[in-house]
C-alpha cells in the first residue's frame, strides 16, 4: 500500500490511499459531484465562512483515506454530512465507520442521497432529527447559489442542534439558458415555449452560476459574469437546423459552462441553431415533460446530450419518454473525469466509472456516437476549504468532431433519398478473392443486393440505368460532386468512372453475381486487377494525407513507403476497390496490412493501416460526397484500428477515417462484443440482424445405419445370444469403418464401448446447426421458422415460469413423463410411460401426423428405448405444435408456453426482417434508431426480438450478474469434477481464455466462472446490484483445493471490462496472501515462491509482490488479437514452437487493478508452463468451434504455448453452456468430433449452405481453414477429419461443381488448404482419389 499526501491541484490514482492533510473544522461535508463541491466553496467565499472542511468521496475511495480523514477531521468537527450517489452500498466501509465515530462523539450526521428519491436507509443511519434531515436534502435537491448560502445556515444550525429554519429558495429546475441571462423561459428566434418551465412561484433569474473565482476556473469567456440585462440574442434558423443541447444543471451550479459554450459556438460557426436546455435529471417527470413538449416542437437535426446514465426508453410509456416526439438521432457526448494530460496517455480513454456512467448506460437509451468534448481540468487548492475544486473544460478536437457529426445529419436529413450518397463497405477477411463480404451467420452478398433494391424502391438513386442490376435501363446521371461546404474544401478529388460501364455486364440478380462483378475490378488478391470505378490521384491523397494528425503523415509512410509504392497503384493514382451503382459506392474494405511480418500482429496496436486503407475512405467522403456510411457484414477492421479504446482523439485512426459521417452497421444480434466496439469506436449505430435459421443435426448416411443397429441390439437382449454377438461385431465393425473408434477412443469392454457409441449418436441428434444463413431484411418462414420457434422455446426464458417455460419440458410435465427432458441422460435406457402421443416411431426430424389428440401409430411401432429417443418424440411433437397442431385439453403447461409463442415470439420474429429494413431506412434518413439488448436468443433471450434495433450491451458495473455466478460456479465444478475423472487428481493450475462478446452476452458467465475456481464470490449491493467486491470462500465451505487460474483475455474484454479485470485481480492477489496449506492453496504457494525468487535476483519486496501475483494477461493496450490468425492464414510458420512464440509475442502484456498493460514475457510464459489444463467457454448454440478463426486462435494457441513451454499436451476443455442449466465439459477432442459429425459432414448443413451461393462456399472454405488452426495448433483436428471433410466437399461431385460454380477463387484456396494440411503431416489422404484431385488442381 502506498501513502501519498494529498497536494494542491493533484488527483491520485484509484485506490491509492490518500491523506487529504485537513485540519479540523466546525463542518465537514464530502460528495462526488465537483459541482457541489465548487457551489458550497462558491458559498463559504460569500460568507467568509472559514469552518467548512469539503471533500470528495472519490478521493476516498481507500479504506485508509477514509481512517485518516475521520482520526484528523471528523473526530473534532461538530456536523458531518455525506452526500451519496446510489445509496450506502457504494461506500460501505466510510458509511460505517463515520456512522460508528458520530455515534460515539455524539456528532449530528446526515447521510443524504444524491438524487431526489429519498432514501429510508441513509436516513436510520443518520443522526439529526428526521424533519431537519428531509429539510437540507430539499436544499441540496432545489439547488443555487441562494439555496447554497442556505445550506450553510443548515450546517450552523444542525451543528448547534437547533432546527433548519431556512425554506429553499426557487430555483428552475429546468428550462433554457442564455449565456447572459441564465436559465429563461423562451430564447429568441425559436418556436414559443410549449410549456413553462419555471416552477410556480419562482421567476426568471439571470446569471445565477455566479461562484468564487477557484470555482469558475475551466469556464469559457464571460461565463461567470453577472447579468447584464440585455435581452436574449435573436437569430432565425430553419427549423430542421436546431440541436438541442441537453445539459445538467450543475454545470451552472459550479462544474463550469466552457464545454456547452464551445458547443455553441461551434454549431453557430457551421449555420447550426443551437438550443441550450438545462435540467436537474431527465428522471424527474416535469424535466422530462417540459424536454418531450420542447423537442416535439423543435423537431431538431440531431440531439446533443451531455448528461449521463439511462432512462430505459423501451420501458418508458410515449408520455415518460423525454424524447417521445423527435425522430432525431441522440447523439451522446462526454466529458472525463480526469485532465486532458491523463486522458492523453491513457489508451482505454476513460475511466472504469466513466465508460459506465457516461458511454455504457447511455446506450441503453440509443445514444450514439460517445464523443469526448471536456475534461476536469487540472484541480485547483481551494484554501479556506482546504479542498482542490476543479470544472470542466472543453477538448477542442472533440468539439469539433461532434458539432461535424451533428452538421452531417443535418445534412443528411435535409436531402431527398434520390440526392443521399452512401458509401457501403465489405469486409474481405482474409484477404483473399474467394473470401469477399464476410460476416457471420450472414449471406454479406445477398444482403447487399437485398439493399439495393430496398433502397431503389425507396427512391434512392442506385443507378437504374445500370444493365449490371437488371433493371430498367435508362442513361444514367452524371456523378453530383460535392459543394465546398459540403466536403470542406473547393472542388472534386479524384474521378469517378460509375457512367462508364458497359451495358453488357450481366445483371445482378443474386449475391454471387454482385461478388462477380466486385471481381472484374480491383481486389485485395489482385490489386493491378480490372478496372476501378475510384481513381484518385496520388497528389491528391498526399495533400489530403498532410491535413491529418502530424503522427499519421509521418507514421503511416515511415511503415509502408512512399504512397507510390501501395499495390493499388499504377499510373500515378489508386486504383481503388470500388464499384460504383448511382449514388452508392461498394467499397471491398481493403487490406490492414500487407505481407506483415510473422512476428507482428495482425492487430497490433503500433499497425498503422496502409495508404491504400487510408485513401479508399478519404475518397469516399472528399470525392464521392457520400451522406452516409454502412458496414455490411462482420470481421471488418476500421473499428480495430490502433487508437484509443474508448473516447478517441484526433490521433486515432478509426475516428479519422470514420470521419463523423451517419454510420450504420448490420451486425448479428448475438455478438454485442464486435458490435459495441464499432459503436464506441467508430460511432456506429448498429442494426442487428436475425441468427441464421437453425435445426437439429440429426443423424444421416452411415450414422443413420449405424444407429439402426444399436436399435436392432437393444431390441434383441434377452433373447438370442448369437444374434446379439452377431449385431455387437456388425456395430464394432461398422464404427471401425466410419472411423467413430478414432474420435470415442471405446474402452475394452465391448458393452461399455456400445453404450459410448449410443450416447455420441444421441448428443450428435440434439446439436443445433444453422441451416443456411440470415439475409438481411427477411424473416424465415415454412420450416425455417418453425425450427427457428422449437429452437427459441426450447430453453427457458425469464424465470421460466408459466409462458417462459421451456416448451420441451412443459410438454413433458403435461404428459407425466417425471423427468427433465434438458438435463436427461440420452442414451440411459427410457423406463418411463410412453403415451400413444408420443408413440409415432418417429426418428431423426421425420415430423408425424400430430393432427389428432392421439398418434395414428400404435404404441409399439418404431424403436423407442432410451431417453433420447424420447426427445426425439417431444422434439417432433414440438414441431407439430407450432405449426398449427392444437395442444390437448389438458395440456395446460404447453398451453401457456403455445400462448407465449404465438403472442410474442412468432410475432417478433416475423417482425425482424421488416424491421431491419425499416430501421436501416429510418438510419439513412438521419432519424433514431430504436434501442434494443443483445444475446443469443437460442439462450432464453427472445427480449432480443424483433430484430432492426440499435442493440447494446451489459451495465458493466453489474458483471458478474447473480445469474452468471450461479451458473458459473455450476460450470467451475462441473470442469474440476470432469478434470478428477480424467486423470485422478484435482486441478491445481489452469490457463483460461476469456473474451469480450461471451461475457457481455452472459452477463459475465466466464469471469464468474474463474473467480468460483479460486474460491472468490462477487459481492452485489443494493437494489442495483452493482458489484462492491469479492468476498473470500474458506476452504471447509469450498470443500476443494483453490485452483491457480491464468486468464488470457480479449481485446475487447480489456476495454469493456477494467473493473472486472481489477475485481479478478484483487481477488487472487488477497488469496495470494492467505496462510492455507500448499496443497489447498497453489495460488498463494506459487505467488511465494516466486516472489522469493524475485526478490533473490534483486527484486524489491513490493516489486516483487506485483509481478509474482500477475494472472491476467492480453494484448498490448490498444492492440487484438492473437498474433496467430495471420500467422496461420500465410503458412510463414515452421514447427509448433513459432505458433507458440506468436501467443507469448502478443499476450504477454500483464492487467490488473494497478498494472496496466506491462509487458511480463518471462511471468507469462511461466505461468503458461505451470497450467495442467487450458478452457474455453462456448456460451451458446449459434456458433461452433470450426465456425471462427477466433477459438483455434485463442484456444488453439493457449494449448500450443502451454505444450511447447511445458513439453507436455496439456488436458484442453471445451465448456459448453448453451443449456444453462446443464453446463457440458467436453474435451477439445470431443468437441472436434462431435462438430464434424454433427455439422461439418453434415448432408443437411451442406444443402442449407448451397442456397447461398458464392457466400456459402465460402462457409465451406472457411470451415477447412479453421479446421487447419486446429490441427496446427493442437492435433484435435485428425487426419480422419480432414478425411471426411475431403470426401463431403470434393470427392462428392455436386458439392464439387457447386464450389468449382459458386466461388472459383475459394475452391482453388480450398485444395490448397487440403494440400497444406498433406504437406505439413497433418493429413495422410485414405482414398487414392484424393490425391488425383489434389494433383490435377496444382
Amino acid at each position: 500500500m502506498h501513502l501519498l499526501a494529498a497536494q494542491a491541484g493533484a488527483l491520485q490514482q484509484e485506490g491509492e490511499a490518500i491523506d487529504l492533510a485537513q485540519t479540523p473544522g466546525d463542518f465537514a461535508f464530502a460528495s462526488s459531484a465537483d459541482s457541489e463541491l465548487a457551489m458550497l466553496a462558491a458559498a463559504a467565499d460569500r460568507s467568509g465562512e472559514d469552518g467548512l472542511r469539503l471533500a470528495n468521496l472519490m478521493r476516498l475511495s481507500h479504506n485508509f483515506s477514509v481512517d485518516l480523514w475521520c482520526e484528523d477531521t471528523l473526530a473534532h468537527a461538530r456536523l458531518i454530512v455525506i452526500r451519496l450517489i446510489g445509496g450506502s452500498a457504494y461506500w460501505p466501509y466510510g458509511c460505517d465507520e463515520i456512522e460508528m465515530l458520530a455515534r460515539q462523539k455524539s456528532i449530528p450526521l446526515a447521510f443524504l442521497p444524491g438524487d431526489a428519491t429519498p432514501d429510508p436507509v441513509l436516513l436510520a443511519r443518520s443522526t439529526i432529527p428526521e424533519p431537519d434531515w428531509h429539510a437540507l436534502h430539499k436544499l441540496f435537491l432545489t439547488g443555487g447559489p441562494d439555496n447554497a448560502d442556505a445550506i450553510l445556515s443548515a450546517f450552523r444550525a444542525l451543528a448547534s442542534h437547533h432546527p433548519i429554519a431556512n425554506a429553499p429558495n426557487p430555483f428552475p429546475a429546468f428550462g433554457f439558458w442564455d449565456r447572459e441571462w441564465g436559465i429563461v423561459e423562451t430564447l429568441a428566434g425559436l418556436p414559443p415555449a410549449p410549456a413553462t418551465p419555471l416552477l410556480k412561484g419562482e421567476r426568471a433569474r439571470p446569471r445565477l452560476d455566479r461562484g468564487s473565482t477557484l470555482a469558475q476556473q475551466g469556464a469559457g469567456e464571460g461565463a461567470f459574469e453577472k447579468n447584464s440585462r440585455r435581452p436574449a440574442p435573436t437569430a432565425t434558423f430553419p427549423s430542421n437546423a436546431t440541436i438541442p443541447i441537453l445539459f445538467y444543471r450543475a454545470v451552472l451550479e459550479g462544474a463550469g459552462t466552457a464545454t456547452l459554450e464551445s458547443l455553441i459556438d461551434g454549431l453557430k460557426s457551421r449555420g447550426l441553431t443551437p438550443v441550450p436546455i438545462v435540467i436537474s435529471s431527465l428522471k424527474v417527470a416535469d424535466c422530462a415533460t417540459f424536454v418531450r413538449a420542447t423537442l416535439g416542437a423543435l423537431q431538431p437535426a440531431a440531439i446533443f446530450n451531455l448528461t449521463g446514465f439511462a432512462l430505459g426508453l423501451n420501458d418508458l410509456t410515449s408520455e415518460k419518454n423525454p424524447f417521445a416526439l423527435t425522430d432525431a438521432p441522440i447523439i451522446q457526448l462526454v466529458q472525463g473525469s480526469r485532465p486532458p494530460v491523463m486522458w492523453e496517455a491513457d489508451p482505454r480513454g476513460l475511466t472504469s466509472k466513466d465508460l459506465a456512467m457516461q458511454v455504457v448506460l447511455p446506450e441503453i437509451d440509443g445514444r450514439i456516437g460517445a464523443l469526448i468534448v471536456g475534461h476536469k481540468a487540472e484541480a485547483v487548492w481551494h484554501a479556506r476549504t482546504q479542498c482542490p475544486l476543479t470544472a470542466f473544460t472543453p477538448e477542442p478536437d472533440g468539439i469539433a468532431r461532434a458539432v461535424d457529426l451533428a452538421a452531417n445529419y443535418a445534412r443528411l436529413r435535409a436531402k431527398s433519398p434520390a440526392q443521399r450518397k452512401i458509401g457501403l463497405v465489405l469486409a474481405n477477411y482474409p484477404l483473399k478473392d474467394g473470401r469477399l463480404a464476410n460476416g457471420v451467420g450472414y449471406d454479406a452478398p445477398q444482403s447487399t443486393v437485398e439493399i439495393l433494391q430496398v433502397l431503389s424502391g425507396a427512391g434512392y438513386d442506385i443507378g437504374t440505368g445500370n444493365p449490371t442490376l437488371g433493371l430498367a435501363a435508362s442513361s444514367p446521371p452524371e456523378p453530383h460532386f460535392p459543394s465546398p461546404l459540403e466536403r470542406g474544401e473547393g472542388g472534386p478529388k479524384g474521378r469517378m468512372r460509375g457512367a462508364q460501364r458497359s451495358p453488357a455486364n450481366p445483371p445482378l440478380s443474386s449475391g454471387t453475381a454482385l461478388i462477380e462483378h466486385l471481381q472484374t475490378g480491383p481486389t485485395n488478391a489482385r490489386p493491378q486487377h480490372g478496372t476501378s470505378d475510384a481513381i484518385l490521384p496520388l497528389e491528391t491523397y498526399k495533400t489530403w494525407l498532410k491535413a491529418l494528425h502530424p503522427c499519421i503523415g509521418e507514421d503511416v509512410p515511415a511503415r509502408w513507403g512512399a504512397p507510390e509504392t501501395d499495390p493499388f497503384v499504377r499510373d500515378n493514382a489508386f486504383h481503388l476497390p470500388v464499384k460504383i451503382f448511382g449514388n452508392i459506392a461498394i467499397l471491398l474494405q481493403p487490406a490492414r496490412a500487407y505481407d506483415v511480418a510473422e512476428e507482428i500482429s495482425f492487430h497490433d496496436p503500433n499497425l498503422v493501416p496502409p495508404h491504400a486503407y487510408i485513401a479508399s475512405y478519404l475518397w469516399l467522403r472528399q470525392t464521392f460526397g457520400i451522406d452516409a456510411l454502412i458496414h455490411n457484414g462482420k470481421h471488418g477492421n476500421l473499428e480495430w484500428l490502433p487508437g484509443k479504446a474508448n473516447a478517441l482523439d484526433s490521433e486515432s485512426y478509426p475516428s479519422i477515417l470514420w470521419g463523423q459521417v451517419p454510420h450504420f452497421y448490420p451486425f448479428i444480434v448475438n455478438d454485442p462484443g464486435e458490435g459495441t466496439q464499432a459503436k464506441r469506436r467508430t460511432g456506429a449505430t448498429i442494426i442487428d440482424h436475425l441468427v441464421p435459421p437453425l435445426t437439429r443435426a440429426e443423424t444421416y448416411g452411415p450414422l443413420k445405419d449405424l444407429e439402426g443397429l444399436l436399435d436392432e441390439y437393444y431390441a434383441a437382449m434377452g433373447m438370442d445370444q448369437r444374434r446379439l454377438e452377431s449385431l455387437k461385431r456388425k456395430i464394432l465393425d461398422f464404427t471401425r469403418d466410419a472411423r467413430l473408434d478414432l474420435d470415442l477412443r471405446l474402452p475394452d469392454d465391448e458393452t461399455e464401448a456400445l453404450n459410448q457409441i449410443d450416447n455420441f449418436l444421441c448428443e450428435l441428434k440434439e446439436a443445433q446447426i444453422r441451416d443456411g444463413l440470415h439475409i438481411f431484411g427477411q424473416s424465415p418462414t415454412g420450416t425455417f421458422e418453425r425450427d427457428l420457434l422449437v429452437a427459441f422455446a426450447r430453453v427457458p426464458r425469464g424465470e421460466g415460469q408459466g409462458g417462459d417455460a421451456s416448451l420441451i419440458r412443459a410438454l413433458a410435465d403435461d404428459l407425466k413423463l417425471g423427468i427433465d427432458p434438458l438435463s436427461l441422460d440420452l442414451a440411459a435406457p427410457w423406463t418411463g410411460p410412453k403415451p400413444d402421443v408420443l408413440a409415432t416411431g418417429v426418428r431423426s426430424g421425420k415430423v408425424a401426423d400430430f393432427s389428432g389428440s392421439t398418434a395414428r401409430q400404435s404404441k409399439d411401432s418404431g424403436v423407442w428405448r432410451s431417453n433420447g429417443d424420447t426427445i426425439d418424440r417431444l422434439e417432433a411433437l414440438a414441431a407439430a405444435l407450432v405449426t398449427g397442431r392444437a395442444p390437448d385439453p389438458d395440456w395446460t403447461a404447453t398451453a401457456a408456453v403455445l400462448d407465449t409463442i404465438e403472442t410474442t415470439i412468432r410475432p417478433r420474429l416475423k417482425a425482424s426482417g421488416p424491421n431491419e429494413i425499416k430501421s436501416l431506412l429510418d438510419g439513412l434518413a438521419g432519424k433514431f434508431v430504436a434501442p434494443g439488448p443483445s444475446g443469443a436468443p437460442t439462450r432464453g433471450r427472445v427480449d432480443t426480438l424483433p430484430t432492426g434495433r440499435n442493440f447494446y450491451s451489459v451495465d458493466n458495473r453489474a458483471i458478474p450478474t447473480q445469474t452468471a455466478w450461479a451458473l458459473g460456479q455450476k460450470a467451475a465444478e462441473n470442469l474440476l469434477k470432469r478434470h478428477y475423472q480424467d486423470h485422478g487428481v484435482w486441478l491445481t493450475s489452469l490457463a483460461m481464455s476469456v473474451w469480450g462478446t461471451a461475457n457481455m452476452r452472459t452477463g459475465g458467465d466466464d469471469i464468474a466462472q474463474a473467480l468460483a475456481l479460486i474460491g472468490a464470490k462477487p459481492v452485489w449491493q443494493g437494489a442495483s446490484l452493482t458489484i462492491s467486491g469479492y468476498e473470500i470462500i474458506p476452504l471447509a465451505k469450498l470443500g476443494r483445493p483453490r485452483v491457480d487460474v491464468t486468464l488470457r483475455i480479449s481485446g475487447l474484454f480489456r476495454d469493456a471490462f477494467p473493473a472486472q479485470i481489477a475485481l479478478f485481480d484483487r481477488a487472487v492477489r488477497a488469496i495470494g496472501a492467505l496462510d492455507e496449506p500448499i496443497e489447498d492453496n497453489p495460488i498463494a504457494a506459487r505467488m511465494r515462491t516466486d516472489a522469493l525468487a524475485m526478490m533473490k535476483e534483486g527484486a524489491t519486496q513490493d516489486d516483487a509482490g506485483l509481478r509474482a501475483g500477475h494472472r491476467i494477461f492480453g494484448a498490448a493496450p490498444g492492440g487484438y488479437g492473437t498474433g496467430l490468425g495471420k500467422l496461420v492464414d500465410t503458412g510463414k510458420w515452421a514447427e509448433k514452437s513459432d505458433l507458440a512464440d506468436a501467443v507469448l509475442a502478443t499476450g504477454q502484456y500483464a492487467y490488473g487493478a494497478r498494472t496496466e498493460g506491462v509487458p511480463e514475457k518471462t511471468l507469462f510464459a511461466a505461468r503458461l508452463k505451470s497450467a495442467d489444463a487450458v478452457v474455453h467457454v462456448q456460451d451458446n448454440a449459434e456458433h461452433d468451434l470450426l465456425d471462427s478463426d477466433q477459438y483455434y486462435q485463442f484456444e488453439g494457441g493457449l494449448s500450443a504455448a502451454v505444450e511447447t513451454l511445458s513439453g507436455h499436451k496439456p488436458a484442453a476443455y471445451h465448456l459448453d453452456t448453451s443449456r444453462p442449466e446443464t453446463p457440458k465439459v467436453r474435451t477439445l477432442e470431443e468437441e472436434i468430433a462431435r462438430v464434424m459429425r454433427a455439422r461439418v459432414v453434415n448432408p443437411k448443413w451442406i444443402d442449407g449452405i448451397k442456397r447461398h451461393g458464392y457466400r456459402g462456399a465460402f462457409e465451406i472454405i472457411a470451415t477447412v481453414d479453421f479446421m487447419f488452426g486446429f490441427a496446427a495448433t493442437t492435433g484435435a483436428v485428425k487426419s480422419h477429419h480432414f478425411d471426411m471433410a475431403f470426401a463431403a466437399f470434393i470427392e462428392d461431385d455436386a458439392t464439387r461443381e457447386f464450389l468449382i460454380a459458386a466461388n472459383r477463387f475459394g475452391y482453388d484456396e480450398l485444395i490448397e488448404k487440403f494440400n497444406e494440411a498433406r504437406t505439413r503431416g497433418f493429413w495422410t489422404p485414405r482414398s487414392n482419389s484424393a490425391y488425383a484431385y489434389l494433383e490435377d488442381e496444382k
